[in-house]
């Protein structure tokens, strides 16, 4: 059955002049940005607050502040199951690029920042929801996210990811506003003050099935530690420059969609809860729409559904049970 499923890898550069392609999940954050009469401005606004925070945090032999500047590819991967020789877009993350305009180089980031997946928005906005719709206390499907965690440890053990990528994904996200996070006393140059949860997390246990682990750092000069998904060793297996370009990227998505956490006028104490409907905070000149982001996920589910997870139900089924972690 493995031999069935093959990957396709599509990359466009995502710059001022960006346009969402028909395949692309448009509840993706850099997709979002880049729709409506602002789109142009958007981007530009965006890709500006990347390259300022980059050489920000990487400001040794960086007198100026404008030595670095960071260029976004979009990586789309289909997947053709079966050999029915129809693709299906499976996942789609954002691969960082650095230019050093000092030695005229461009460094290989990381690939994985802003990752977004349609089979994800089914088991959340499909498959959670009508499993909890008649249940007086929430609970969780059996087997959830099992086929997601083995589709993308698939991926990521398979020949072509290796041709493309030379080391695995960091997945970086919010923290969660239904946790309390404790700072601990451990400290990275680059990644900041660790934080510690009080307790694991649905999404944590659903990256888990994927492989990877996370860990909570606060960058230096922000106000809300991030959420960094990773194989192997996040610390030791990356370089500070690498490390900057995912910090660099997806601090400056989440201030622009989740701006009460990450562009909040307090930053966070050594107990720390993140608070969606905090006051105190700042607006990017950046136009997003957050509750029609939240509604277009519950429709990519059900297309999921009805154009995934129902035809190949029984050769997604067969496969799952004989893929060995």
């Amino acid at each position: 059955m493995k031999h069935n499923f093959s990957f396709t890898i599509k990359s466009i550069r995502f710059d001022e002049n960006y346009q969402p392609s028909n395949s692309t999940r448009i509840t993706t954050n850099f997709a979002n940005l880049a729709r409506g009469e602002s789109r142009q401005q958007n981007l530009r606004n965006a890709l500006k607050m990347i390259d300022n925070r980059f050489n920000a945090l990487a400001n040794w032999d960086n007198p100026q502040g404008n030595r670095y500047s960071v260029e976004l590819e979009i990586i789309s991967v289909d997947l053709d199951i079966a050999g029915s020789g129809e693709a299906f877009p499976s996942i789609e993350v954002l691969k960082t690029n650095i230019i050093d305009h000092k030695t005229n180089e461009r460094i290989e980031g990381i690939v994985g920042n802003n990752f977004s997946s349609y089979v994800r928005d089914y088991d959340f906005s499909v498959l959670l929801l009508d499993h909890n719709k008649s249940r007086e206390e929430f609970s969780i499907p059996d087997n959830f996210g099992d086929l997601h965690g083995k589709l993308f440890k698939y991926f990521i053990d398979s020949e072509i990811y290796k041709q493309h990528f030379k080391k695995p994904p960091v997945i970086c996200l919010s923290v969660s506003d239904n946790k309390t996070y404790h700072r601990t006393e451990n400290h990275h140059p680059v990644l900041g003050v660790e934080y510690q949860p009080n307790e694991s997390s649905l999404t944590e246990q659903y990256f888990k099935k994927m492989g990877l682990q996370v860990r909570y750092f606060m960058p230096p000069n922000s106000v809300a530690p991030l959420a960094f998904y990773f194989f192997g060793d996040l610390l030791n297996d990356y370089t500070n420059l690498e490390l900057i370009s995912t910090i660099s990227t997806m601090e400056t998505f989440q201030k622009i969609y989740r701006p009460e956490i990450y562009n909040a006028n307090a930053v966070a104490g050594s107990k720390y809860q993140p608070n969606l409907r905090n006051a105190d905070h700042s607006i990017t000149q950046i136009v997003y729409d957050r509750e029609e982001r939240s509604q277009l996920a519950i429709a990519q589910g059900k297309f999921t559904e009805q154009h995934f997870i129902k035809p190949y139900q029984s050769v997604l089924e067969q496969w799952s049970a004989n893929y060995a972690i």
